[in-house]
């Protein structure tokens, strides 16, 4: 269906997205407590387009909001609390959810929609080509937004949000919509999908146009692609499109640390696509026009269903880093965006986003290899714990040792094999449950020592190659006991 509107329609629309514009133009500096004026929600609604989900990490996408952001639930004990906002408008409590996560690790298990509607997101359940999704790990990623220390979504294989089935008020069957979500340019990849948008309300797919999704990745779909991305591209199901029918050599890519991507669809024969750097200027746009025509796309079959950080089929393989996003019913003016990107910069986000950098540390070993988790950041109980070549992005090489001796990643703890205690009992990745199996005392000859066995964690013969399954054995001094936590 086409949109028509009546001269003095678009007169409203057109003064209501000025307005604001001017009114993001207020906002106050990065560093307060509440941020003063018109945030994402307040502009889109302005300009005719209200939000219909909000989510964040990291601020209230209103100027009115003062509820929960996100809940992490504990470890050690299955607790739950929710992080709120430091005042009403304002930025996230990051202090909350250090003490209460103190001396253990939680998981991020619930986004709240700062929206009326209530469509908040949990991990996924499994889909057609992805397992069961885990909540990502709360403390993996700090920067500062507003000047506050604030948490964003550090996303591996197999973590993954969604709605519980259709999404209250999202676009369905051709309707118009729009979307934008505050991510990283450089903790990026290749697989499918790190996505935030609209998908299927199950996780399948099921056809072309039951997706509209927006995505930062090196995916080139489509070839040409200029350069080697990472690109914000738009996930309509089968297909990374950049434009036109897939490829558009004119997306030149977005790689800053913090990304603003926008995608926007009015459901039957346009859409548009937009980046830009999240800490400075404008958006810059790399596709308006029409829809694919393979067959599907025209009219779209949005089914309503949310996802963050995974594909419509719960394609869980992809990794990124996500802080916030939005998704409104219509198509939003170029007004409207251009407002939100305004506000996005006055946030003042900044820090790195491509390496962990919680409490958590690196353990280096024989042939300055990484300690490293079997099975790509997925590892459940029983995986093996190997040496690995080290890589900065891997969540599953970044360890934290609690003060009762036990070092975890991915949620788990560094675990002796049935809590054995015999020279070459091999070392495994298990729920933590405080045995002396998962106790650890770096010594000052760098060993790892394990005082249930009395035995040091150990590389068999010294071996420095990928895949090295560790174990314990006694404690010698050797290069193959050396390890150290960074």
């Amino acid at each position: 269906m086409r949109r028509i509107r009546s001269s003095a329609a678009r007169a409203f629309l057109g003064a209501a997205a000025v307005l604001g514009l001017l009114l993001g133009a207020f906002l106050t500096l990065p560093g307060a407590a509440q941020a003063a004026g018109s945030q994402p929600c307040d502009i889109y609604a302005a300009a005719g387009t209200p939000c219909v989900a909000a989510h964040s990490t990291t601020r209230a996408l209103f100027s009115s909001y003062n509820g929960p952001l996100y809940q992490v639930t504990r470890a050690s004990n299955g607790g739950t609390a929710d992080i709120g906002v430091l005042a009403a408008g304002g930025y996230a409590n990051a202090a909350q959810q250090d003490s209460f996560c103190a001396d253990t690790t939680c998981r991020i298990s619930k986004v709240y929609d700062q929206t009326s509607r209530h469509n908040d997101l949990y991990p996924g359940p499994a889909g057609t080509a992805g397992g069961v999704d885990r909540g990502a790990d709360a403390a993996e990623l700090a920067v500062t937004a507003g000047g506050h220390k604030v948490y964003g979504i550090w996303i591996s294989p197999g973590v993954g949000y969604r709605s519980h089935g259709a999404a209250s008020g999202a676009a369905v069957n051709g309707q118009p919509e729009g979307a934008y979500m505050v991510a990283s340019g450089t903790h990026v990849g290749s697989d499918c999908c790190f996505d935030y948008g609209n998908a299927e309300s199950t996780p399948a797919d099921t056809g072309n146009g039951h997706m509209d999704a927006v995505s930062i990745a090196t995916t080139c779909y489509f070839a040409p692609c200029n350069g080697s991305g990472p690109w914000v591209e738009a996930d309509m199901e089968n297909g990374m499109f950049q434009g036109d029918n897939g490829s558009n050599t004119a997306n030149a890519g977005n790689k800053s640390a913090f990304v603003t991507a926008v995608l926007k669809n009015n459901g039957q024969t346009t859409y548009a696509l937009k980046g830009g750097n999240s800490q400075s200027g404008g958006l810059s746009t790399w596709w308006n026009g029409g829809l694919p025509t393979r067959g599907g796309y025209r009219p779209m079959h949005q089914e309503g269903g949310i996802i963050l950080g995974t594909g419509g089929d719960n394609s869980n393989r992809n990794m990124g880093t996500w802080f916030e996003g939005v998704m409104v019913a219509g198509y939003p003016t170029d007004a409207a965006e251009n407002a939100v990107q305004a506000n996005v910069v006055s946030v003042g986000y900044s820090g790195e986003t491509n390496v962990p950098n919680g409490p958590q540390g690196t353990i280096t070993g024989p042939g300055n290899q990484c300690v490293d988790v079997a099975a790509d950041d997925t590892g459940g109980n029983g995986s093996a714990v190997q040496l690995w070549n080290c890589q900065s992005y891997a969540e599953d090489q970044f360890w934290t040792h609690h003060t009762n001796g036990s070092l975890s990643t991915i949620g788990r703890c560094l675990d002796i094999n049935g809590n054995g205690t015999a020279a070459g009992t091999q070392v495994e990745l298990w729920d933590c449950n405080g045995v002396g199996g998962q106790v650890w005392q770096q010594r000052s000859d760098g060993s790892l020592f394990n005082p249930q066995s009395g035995r040091c964690l150990d590389s068999p013969s010294g071996a420095t190659g990928n895949g090295t399954r560790l174990q314990i054995w006694d404690c010698n001094g050797s290069a193959a006991q050396k390890f150290t936590l960074h």
